[in-house]
């Protein structure tokens, strides 16, 4: 049963981090809201872990393998988005980079973890890509060239975020298939704070306004989505091909875009509905089962 409904509940939390990001950046510098959310959220995994009698690695090399992925699993990954959102980019467009992933997951898995797919996977995956690249187009026609210097920063900045949890995503799956999930995760966030922590430091002011909507989207952003929607994304790199997992991340646009709409007032155009149904059958194709495959002869 889990197996079924954890790739909707996942889409569904995860795609909450966006609006989460928007909201933040409201009350809240980018570096120092992650830094907070990341020591709060070791805290809860911590404590989950005492509750629920987590086993914890053994190895010194496991620990820093854990510690290591989380750097770029979760550290580079949302310093990236959180401040590309902060400085202006929309929460829908931000969604859309972060759906390239599967793409670039797809070919690191196919060269570095020998996974094989079959070609209506590659259809899927190439109708996804196809599919963003149509809901995007209309916000890539209005960028003004003068002032492309200052758009082109942060949105290369959200790309770096994207490349970064890419790798993670794979070094997971390559390296972090032993040992309690409970445990690998908070040793994540460990890693997630020796990356955010510093830059809050050397670059902001580490402004939180402790608001009512600071507290809730820090409430949030710990239990719905660090503890939530990121325990479901390794659950479901650990059950399943790496490529099919990050595929998921095509139906986050869709969500987002929805989201936006209603949060912050950003419009929803006819090229994002027609690129969300591509979309949608791309991810059915790229996450079907594949037939048994015969063993290739001596």
């Amino acid at each position: 049963m889990l197996d079924r409904l954890a790739p909707a509940v996942f889409v569904l939390l995860w795609s909450t981090g966006w609006v989460a990001a928007g909201f933040a950046a409201l009350h809240s510098e980018p570096f120092t809201f992650l830094a907070l959310r990341y020591g709060l959220s070791i805290a809860a995994f911590a404590g989950f872990c005492l509750l629920t009698g987590a086993t914890w690695p053994r190895s010194w090399r496991l620990v820093g393998r854990a510690i290591y992925s989380g750097i770029f699993l979760h550290g580079l990954y949302l310093a990236g988005l959180w401040w590309a959102i902060a400085q202006g980019v929309p929460a829908g467009l931000s969604g859309i980079i972060a759906a390239l992933q599967p793409l670039l997951t797809a070919m690191a898995a196919s060269w570095l973890l020998g996974e094989r797919m079959s070609g209506l996977q590659r259809v899927g995956l190439m109708l996804g890509f196809s599919g963003i690249a149509i809901a995007i187009s209309p916000k890539l026609l209005a960028i003004d060239p003068a002032n492309l210097t200052q758009t082109a920063l942060p949105l290369f900045v959200n790309l770096l975020g994207m490349v970064s949890v890419t790798y993670g995503t794979i070094y997971q799956k390559k390296h972090l298939q032993e040992g309690d999930i409970r445990a690998i995760a908070t040793l994540q966030y460990a890693g997630a704070v020796l990356v955010t922590a510093p830059l809050a430091l050397l670059f902001e002011d580490l402004h939180f306004d402790g608001s009512h909507e600071a507290i809730l989207t820090l409430l949030w952003s710990i239990f719905g989505l660090s503890m939530g929607a990121v325990g479901l994304l390794l659950y479901l790199i650990r059950r399943g091909q790496v490529s099919k997992a990050a595929s998921l991340i095509y139906l986050v646009p869709p969500m987002v875009a929805l989201q936006a709409a209603i949060a912050f007032g950003e419009p929803l155009t006819l090229p994002m509905i027609v690129g969300t149904a591509i979309v949608v059958v791309g991810v059915y194709l790229t996450n079907r089962k594949q037939k048994a495959e015969p063993l290739p002869a001596d």
